[in-house]
């Protein structure tokens, strides 16, 4: 008798403590969601500028794999009128495609007046991806190399809004969220086979961003660095970078719109601290 009577407590201890964690997990999930929601409104304001004054903004997200890209994008739209924006996120091109000029696919998802667009992951996959995996000749990535500041260039110069955000996460934390997409049944889906082999080809991604920000990190299309080892900061901060690319009316005076220089790195920046590093160690370490 006292043995059931000791497991039915034991029995209620472990269902209180499994009840307080999802209570606590809870809390800090819906103040995350509090922390954002002043940000989010002014992402409304911008998307009403947009729109009154029909310009056309494109925002790139690009970075590693489990970097925080799809994440940020899914806060960024959470409230946004779904008629005005758009998430385009292409596959590998096709055998089609890859007889096309290459950023024709892409360009024929560009918005219209009044529209912005997120592309997680974008023609920069010549530059990071598809070089590294066999998916392009280098005579191909070279060409992209070339040409894409004088795409860019245009394009800004008629009109187009570019922000070009580039989420990096350490070694260590990619690892880290990899497992737990693995451990995770509603995670899975994440995993590709690029992804089982982005740890392996950690220093051909580091190596590839180095030419990539050296190449295409321009006055007119300049890229920003997100460090994104803390979800949270980094979703904030993408947000305060991509609502300070447009000076739309009615901003919140007691809203922070600046971003935190310890999250938030210029890609010439970013380009300084890389080449310093390399001279003190020998080589590139994240």
């Amino acid at each position: 008798m006292h043995a059931d009577v000791a497991q039915r407590i034991s029995d209620l201890e472990n269902e209180v403590e499994v009840l307080t964690k999802e209570r606590d997990k809870a809390l800090r999930k819906l103040e995350r969601d509090d922390e954002l929601r002043p940000h989010q409104v002014e992402l409304l304001k911008l998307q009403n500028h947009l729109e009154a004054n029909a310009l056309r903004m494109i925002v790139v997200f690009e970075g590693r794999d489990a970097a925080g890209k799809g994440g940020t994008i899914r806060r960024v739209t959470r409230y946004m009128n779904e008629k005005r924006y758009r998430v385009v996120a292409l596959g590998k091109p096709t055998e089609e495609h890859r007889t096309q000029w290459y950023f024709q696919r892409y360009v024929t998802q560009f918005p219209a007046g009044g529209e912005m667009v997120l592309f997680d992951r974008s023609w920069y996959s010549r530059a990071m991806v598809e070089p590294i995996f066999g998916f392009c000749t280098d005579s191909e990535y070279r060409a992209f190399l070339t040409g894409v500041t004088g795409f860019e260039k245009d394009l800004v110069r008629q009109g187009t809004i570019l922000v070009k955000l580039y989420f990096s996460v350490s070694k260590e934390e990619q690892a880290r969220r990899f497992a737990r997409r693995l451990n995770d049944p509603l995670r899975q889906w994440k995993l590709s086979e690029v992804d089982l082999q982005a740890q392996d080809h950690w220093d051909d991604f580091t190596d590839m961003k180095y030419e990539m920000l050296k190449h295409t990190s321009t006055a007119t299309a300049p890229w920003t660095i997100i460090r994104s080892g803390d979800k949270q900061s980094a979703r904030i901060n993408a947000m305060r970078v991509i609502l300070n690319a447009v000076p739309y009316e009615a901003r919140d005076p007691d809203l922070d719109f600046t971003p935190d220089s310890d999250v938030v790195i210029s890609g010439a920046r970013e380009l300084e601290m890389m080449e310093a590093q390399r001279i003190r160690v020998g080589r590139f370490t994240n």
